[in-house]
């Protein structure tokens, strides 16, 4: 029965790793996430075999209400919050690891032959100090992403607390390694702390800044779920644990990479805006002021009826405005007139990476017209016409031609060397770097205002009687 235990978790891993191999594709997205969850199935009945389970029913009872919620979700929530409930189930991966490990430790305790090594004692104050940040830092995040919770103010305070309860933290680990036994009272002191410490990381980080966030925070459910792995002795725990902390540190170095941040600056740096980047409405008034292009649906029609091909810039404003279907319309439109059109995909485009490539598929976008930044960039140049909906900052030439701006360094999609550069916008507010875009007033460039879906849906009927 263990060597057939053990090849179960050896089949699972191999299907996990088949699967996270699947999902660097759109064309094998559907393939590899079919993969892992044959693997998670087989995982979990290798764990069933692998203890002496005394009653089945409470796990059966789990296994209803835990699918059934899981079933409604996947039916009820649209893609536009796919990012809340991706940080929602980070949150509820840290709290399982957080009461297994306690549950675990309860049940240690009442072994007559109790006796731990520093490598469990360590796996299970891991489990349960990583397992509570990443509970209360995921809802946190939750929050934010649905605009319910805002950004911090005061930063120096909440980095001050940070300090002090790491310090706290870390005194209290070193003594549980070292008197592991009866430890109940600094094992629940330890877990609020740190219930605590994840509402204080995430709180001052910007809203902007969470696909970071979730891909970190994804890192650390992996983390708990390994480290519970071991208190329980389980190989495909520590497998698949060991899996998401790795890929979700990968993701996040990525998403670091495209923000032109490191690490450090977006955890305990606050917003940019609060880093002395964001200017007052007053001064963007100034900036924009009698230098902004208008134009209507009307106008951007006729330009589009003349192209050759045009490029979309999808962004949060897309998501926010459900637009995705109307775009795909449109672009089937041109399609059909002959014009050739691709859809330019930023990094960080979205509240999570994949974001917006998820949300083209939905609108059965074919996958080849997804390009991605470093390919799609030297084709603006020759791009009649590229339309911007709802980016900001990740379209501001400021990253490539002003050192003083801070964002300069930033990757970003080069519309502005489109012949033609339409933005269709609500208005003409700062993204998350609280600064004027430059792409706003550039010559070639016309600002279309309103909703994203609307204002297409009335470019889509002015071609049709053009």
């Amino acid at each position: 029965m263990n060597s057939f235990i053990n090849l179960c978790y050896l089949v699972s891993a191999v299907l996990f790793i088949l699967g996270l191999k699947g999902m660097t594709s759109p064309k094998t997205a559907v393939r590899g996430n079919k993969l892992g969850a044959i693997g998670m199935t087989v995982a979990i009945v290798a764990a069933l075999l692998d203890h002496n389970v005394l009653s089945y029913w409470w796990i059966l009872i789990g296994l209803v209400i835990g699918g059934g919620i899981g079933y409604v979700w996947s039916k009820r929530v649209p893609m536009t919050s796919m990012p809340e409930m991706v940080a929602a189930l980070n949150g509820f991966g840290g709290g399982a690891s957080l009461l297994v490990a306690v549950a675990s430790y309860i049940e240690s305790q009442h072994t007559p032959l109790f006796a731990s090594t520093p490598d469990w004692s360590i796996a299970m104050i891991a489990s349960v100090l990583v397992g509570a940040v990443t509970l209360t830092g995921s809802f946190i995040a939750v929050g934010k992403l649905m605009g319910k919770v805002s950004d911090a103010k005061n930063v120096r305070l909440y980095k001050a607390l940070v300090k002090l309860c790491a310090i706290v933290v870390l005194a209290g680990t070193v003594y549980f390694v070292m008197h592991p036994a009866n430890a109940y009272l600094l094992i629940g002191v330890l877990g609020l702390i740190c219930l605590l410490l994840g509402v204080l990381l995430v709180m001052p980080i910007g809203g902007a800044d969470m696909p970071v966030v979730i891909s970190l925070l994804n890192s650390y459910s992996g983390i708990a779920g390994a480290a519970t792995g071991f208190i329980l002795h389980n190989n495909g725990l520590i497998i698949t644990g060991s899996l998401v902390g790795a890929s979700g540190i990968i993701l996040t170095g990525i998403m670091c990479k495209a923000m032109n941040r490191s690490l450090t600056n977006v955890l305990f740096g606050g917003s940019l805006a609060e880093q002395g980047g964001g200017v007052s409405k007053s001064e963007s008034d100034a900036f924009y002021d009698g230098k902004v292009k208008q134009a209507d649906a009307d106008d951007l029609a006729m330009i589009l009826d003349t192209a050759s091909s045009v490029i979309f810039v999808p962004g949060y404003g897309l998501a926010v405005a459900q637009a995705h279907h109307a775009t795909r319309e449109l672009a089937t439109l041109l399609e059909k007139r002959g014009i050739k059109v691709k859809y330019a995909i930023h990094p960080v485009a979205g509240r999570m990476p994949g974001h917006m490539n998820v949300l083209l598929a939905e609108a059965e976008v074919p996958y080849e017209q997804l390009i991605e930044m470093d390919v799609i960039n030297p084709e603006f140049q020759q791009a009649d016409v590229a339309i911007v909906l709802g980016a900001n900052d990740v379209t501001n030439p400021a990253a490539s031609d002003d050192p003083a701006s801070p964002i300069y360094g930033m990757p970003i999609l080069e519309v502005h060397n489109a012949k033609t550069v339409a933005v269709i916008k609500r208005s003409l507010s700062p993204g998350f770097a609280g600064i004027p875009n430059k792409l706003f007033i550039n010559d070639n460039t016309l600002m279309v205002f309103g909703d994203a879906k609307e204002v297409q849906q009335r470019v889509i009927a002015a071609m049709n009687d053009l």
